[in-house]
């Protein structure tokens, strides 16, 4: 949206470091949250057992929103996500178990109390559950309570329902429905939290619409929705899509190293809006990085990824991660921080053909890339460049008990037989 000028402390820091595409009042909105604390929420299906970096600009909005005096709401999707959220899905997501759904949610938890303060206070999170109220609703008491505000005319009108069907991609009822309960959600959590601010990505805008909407006629009560831009790398990558998979915020998924050397490989015109997104720096200091050149421009990548990491695993896990890339990028040495693969001392014994366990261990997307890189040079076995990505490699090749593997100067992977 156009840059105008905030009142409020929060929407002033949201419109300086970047997050904000559309609000659907913005007035109001700022005379809101000028005038006092206000309460907004951010819901998070749990799909999985940790949360990944792309939620981290939703993560993010919920610290700013605290630090500006205001009550953050994570709201779990324990009742939603037994649906799926059909938003920019092809198909319909695999349906977890309430007990799957329930060992997310708590492995999760711990992800948020790096980022907020929680407790009983008028500014402290919270963190609720959509199971709660949305696994006791009868169906046909929903139908009536809350079917008769929404016209299929006006759900069909919304991009995330008429892209599935224009793609001719099926859209189950279970996940039309969907949009639905997000409304009832945020309604919940007016009535029961006093709760007047929904805030997601821009994908979610139709949704967080429906929901203003519900409450301002149901309730008569002020609600607003705010959504941030769809975020992606200055080269048109998706933020957080890598080879190796989704970059999991849980350090047994994804360990620190790996973290930080994400952040270390972040590209040159993205250094300073990650900076804004992503960390506490100061907006002048974030400027003086921003306007380093040439080979300077590693250093404020390295700021980045310390001060994320940071913030997600803390000072000694950042620490170590620095200095284990220190040791293998400047030194060439191996360091106990790095990412390790595992492979069966047996396969080890036979051998395992380079391109495989490149591709294996994510250093390449397939066995495919993996001969590309070792024709073209960057692939390297035990800080030598390797070009038969065919050569099997075999327990000749440990040194100090592993195999150091690298794909071009950036990605390191130790092998290690167990």
């Amino acid at each position: 949206m156009s840059e105008q000028p905030f009142k409020s402390e929060f929407l002033r820091t949201m419109q300086e470091r970047g997050y904000i595409h559309q609000i659907t009042h913005p007035v109001e909105l700022d005379e809101a949250a000028a005038k006092g604390a206000i309460t907004a929420y951010i819901g998070f299906d749990a799909t999985a057992a940790s949360l990944h970096v792309g939620h981290m600009i939703q993560i993010m909005m919920l610290r700013r929103l605290q630090q500006a005096g205001h009550k953050p709401i994570v709201l779990m999707g324990g009742g939603t996500t037994k649906v799926g959220d059909p938003t920019d899905k092809d198909g319909q997501r695999p349906l977890l178990t309430h007990e799957q759904i329930q060992d997310n949610i708590a492995t999760i938890k711990g992800t948020f109390q790096r980022f907020l303060t929680f407790g009983d206070g008028p500014t402290d999170a919270i963190m609720v559950d959509n199971d709660e109220w949305l696994s006791k609703f009868g169906y046909v008491e929903f139908l009536r309570n809350y079917g008769v505000h929404f016209t299929v005319n006006r759900m069909l009108a919304f991009d995330s329902v008429k892209a599935r069907l224009e793609r001719e991609q099926p859209m189950t009822f279970l996940e039309f429905n969907y949009m639905l309960m997000q409304s009832v959600d945020f309604l919940e959590l007016e009535r029961s939290h006093g709760c007047l601010l929904q805030m997601g990505g821009s994908d979610q805008w139709g949704n967080i619409v429906n929901g203003v909407e519900l409450i301002r006629r149901v309730d008569q009560k002020p609600a607003f929705g705010l959504t941030t831009p769809l975020l992606s790398t200055a080269s048109g990558q998706k933020m957080g899509k890598t080879v190796g998979g989704a970059v999991w915020l849980n350090a047994d998924m994804r360990s620190p190293y790996d973290y930080w050397q994400f952040w270390r490989n972040t590209e040159d015109a993205d250094v300073g809006r990650f900076m804004r997104l992503f960390t506490d720096l100061p907006l002048d200091e974030i400027a003086r990085y921003e306007a380093m050149q040439g080979a300077d421009i590693n250093e404020a990548k390295k700021a980045l990824a310390n001060e994320t990491t940071r913030m997600l695993h803390g000072e000694e896990a950042a620490a170590a991660a620095a200095e284990a890339a220190r040791v293998a990028f400047e030194v060439g040495s191996v360091s106990g921080d790095m990412p390790t693969h595992e492979v069966p001392s047996a396969e080890l014994e036979a051998g395992i053909m380079l391109a495989a366990l490149a591709a294996d261990a994510g250093l390449a997307g397939s066995r495919g890339e993996a001969r590309r890189l070792a024709q073209g040079g960057g692939l390297r076995v035990n800080d030598k460049a390797e070009a038969d990505a065919g050569r099997m490699i075999t327990k000749a090749d440990l040194v100090d008990g592993v195999v150091k593997l690298a794909a071009g100067k950036k990605k390191i992977i130790l092998v290690k037989p167990v």
